[in-house]
């Protein structure tokens, strides 16, 4: 009996990457590039190159972040969202962020450190295919049950009724087949302590041991402390494997 012919591959998924962090931006390209079905054919540091390279390279999906220098995320959203779908990943957890991002075009909202590697790989195919992803924390800050319409794209209106009923206390969400959230539980902790989870989320965002130690309260030389602490249970030498690792886009530094 001959050979049934095998069914050739699809085109990759084209992904466009914009981030004013080189090292979220080099660590996503990794990461995304390491699977076959997907590529990395733009990268941009703020919404306007975002804008400019979707026009050029008409991405599939385009991850954009929120706060970066020049045009930022949400003002570059609706130009952006109009040329390919839009999932933002960012740091940013606000409400009022959200909704606008929701309101203004995104398919998604995605939280560093509340995915998995294989999530986001998953949420970026999905997004693709008109089913939006949005992490646990902001569907809990914004007190929503998030189901999204395969009918209609618009998830400002998917959201808004839930947005307008507060739960009832002691009330449990149960979840839905159409529900898709990502959990922060999910991610490794590297045996982090919170404090430490806290500081590396903070140098994950770029900032220098000065303001960190502004930012918590505590002087340079412990913030230096719990870095050596954090590089040794990350097993990094430096900053930029450090937050590689965290953010999930050191190959093989999480479970696919």
């Amino acid at each position: 009996m001959p050979d049934q012919p095998q069914a050739r591959p699809g085109p990759p998924l084209r992904v466009l990457v914009a981030d004013d962090n080189p090292v979220v931006r080099a660590g996503l390209t990794a990461l995304l590039g390491a699977h076959p079905d997907i590529t990395v054919v733009a990268q941009a540091t703020n919404g306007e190159e975002a804008v400019t390279e979707a026009r050029r390279h008409r991405p599939d999906v385009a991850l954009l972040d929120v706060r970066m220098p020049g045009t930022d995320g949400l003002t570059a959203l609706p130009e952006l969202a109009a040329l390919c779908p839009v999932m933002m990943l960012t740091y940013s957890t606000e409400p009022e962020v959200v909704t606008e991002a929701l309101r203004r075009g995104a398919y998604g909202y995605l939280v560093h450190g509340d995915f998995t590697a294989p999530e986001l790989m998953a949420a970026v195919r999905e997004v693709r295919e008109g089913r939006p992803a949005i992490s646990a924390t902001v569907s809990t800050s914004l007190g929503v049950s998030y189901e999204p319409s395969h009918e209609s794209h618009d998830l400002t209106s998917q959201l808004q009724p839930s947005m307008t009923q507060s739960p009832k206390a002691g009330s449990a969400r149960v979840p839905t087949p159409h529900r898709r959230t990502l959990d922060r539980s999910n991610r490794p902790s590297f045996g982090l302590s919170s404090r430490e989870v806290e500081v590396m989320d903070l140098i994950a965002s770029g900032m220098n041991n000065r303001q960190i130690a502004a930012t918590c309260f505590i002087s340079e030389k412990t913030v230096k402390n719990h870095i050596n602490r954090i590089f040794a249970k990350l097993h990094s030498s430096t900053r930029s494997e450090a937050i590689a690792h965290w953010l999930g886009t050191a190959l093989g530094g999480w479970p696919r």
